[in-house]
């Protein structure tokens, strides 16, 4: 009677291995059968560089082939066994500490005004710090940094093609803006975007860093999720202005980040554009979009109010001009800057030294944000 190389399996399926209590079959160890007459042969494939329990396997093996059929069987030195070292893929920013979300409810507040110069006071107080432009649909840091016409170069790490971030004023910086002609619109479905996302996260040959910011668009999308997805986030930042209108969109935001399918911790709300005074005036504040709807907001939801910024006319030209007002270190906006990123890293520390750290999110399906409620979550 012929044997068939399923009954062989079944006769080592009786044989496990001691470390792992599962038998060889079910490890997928046991490959390659060829039954040629009374003659059996196959190969022990263990993974990794080294396995103990070769040679003790082997014997038990030889023992479950002839105890099935017999002693007649050929089976002395017809198993074979080889080390299969499985390549380990390459993590995913291995060299950055800390990653921040900087997000907000609506468009217009002034989001990427604020991660643009928070990037550019954390490398000022000494820190590493790159920055990431995720607003797929309207990339604005690379005209903040004046690197329009920047490309990035390409280098190999691992075999891999990686993108080498641009730098200006001691931050790196990637941009979908980098690759596109800033005059085309960007006419893409969800998923190319969230892939190029992928890729500037992934292929980023980011190094050491202290802090990697992550300018998001505006809202809760698919962005917000695929970053989710890819990183483990340390922590968000939310801006905002101080009307109604904007707030109930930071409910939003803040509910998004605090989910259970989420659960980034956020470490504080930025009130920006928080008050205009004139420059003939020095004393006077005039509260044109609200006054203090932030910090109010920060109190009901226990968070932190990481800085309030005025309404200066220079702040918007500096961005136009791609030199970030906190360049200036000794003005009244740089020092507002160099606070602002101060604040933020004493919320990172303090989150880093209270709780675990943030893992990345598997999310199946689409998902619905409820509303947070201050106490409950």
């Amino acid at each position: 009677m012929a044997i068939l190389g399923s009954q062989v399996l079944d006769a080592l399926k009786e044989v496990k291995h001691p470390e792992k209590n599962t038998d060889l079959v079910s490890l997928n160890i046991v490959q390659d059968i060829v039954v040629e007459g009374n003659k059996i042969s196959f190969s022990l494939v263990f993974p990794g560089s080294t396995d103990p329990f070769v040679n003790s396997l082997k014997k038990a093996c030889v023992q479950a082939i002839q105890n099935k059929f017999g002693e007649e069987v050929a089976i002395e030195g017809n198993i074979d066994h080889k080390f299969a070292v499985v390549k380990k893929e390459r993590k995913i920013l291995p060299g950055v500490s800390n990653i921040v979300a900087i997000a907000s409810g609506k468009g217009g507040v002034g989001k990427s005004t604020i991660a643009a110069n928070m990037a550019v006071a954390l490398s000022n107080i000494g820190f590493k710090v790159g920055l990431i432009d995720a607003d797929i649909y309207g990339p604005s840091i690379p005209k903040m940094f004046k690197l329009e016409d920047a490309r990035p170069m390409v280098t190999k790490i691992d075999n891999k093609d990686m993108i080498i971030p641009v730098e200006n004023f001691g931050v790196k910086v990637l941009s979908i803006g980098f690759f596109v002609n800033p005059d085309d619109a960007l006419i893409w479905r969800g998923p190319m975007a969230t892939n190029a996302l992928k890729q500037l996260i992934e292929q980023g040959d980011w190094g050491e860093l202290d802090y990697l910011l992550i300018d998001l668009p505006p809202g809760t999308s698919d962005i917000h999720l695929t970053m989710v997805q890819e990183v483990p986030v340390t922590g968000a930042i939310i801006v905002s202005t101080p009307q109604d209108v904007a707030l109930a969109d930071v409910v939003k935001g803040i509910s998004m980040f605090k989910s259970e399918n989420i659960n980034v911790p956020v470490l504080g709300l930025v009130e920006n554009m928080a008050w205009f005074t004139p420059a003939e005036l020095p004393e006077n504040k005039y509260y044109i979009f609200g006054k203090e709807g932030c910090e109010k907001l920060a109190k009901k939801y226990n968070l932190p109010l990481l800085q309030q910024i005025p309404i200066v006319q220079s702040i918007r030209e500096d961005g136009d001009n791609g030199t970030p007002s906190a360049l200036d270190k000794d003005s009244v906006l740089g020092q507002t800057f160099i606070e602002l990123a101060n604040r933020t890293v004493e919320q990172i520390d303090r989150r880093n030294n209270e709780m675990e750290p943030t893992k990345r999110v598997e999310i199946k399906s689409a998902t619905t944000f409820k509303t947070y409620t201050p106490g409950k979550n």
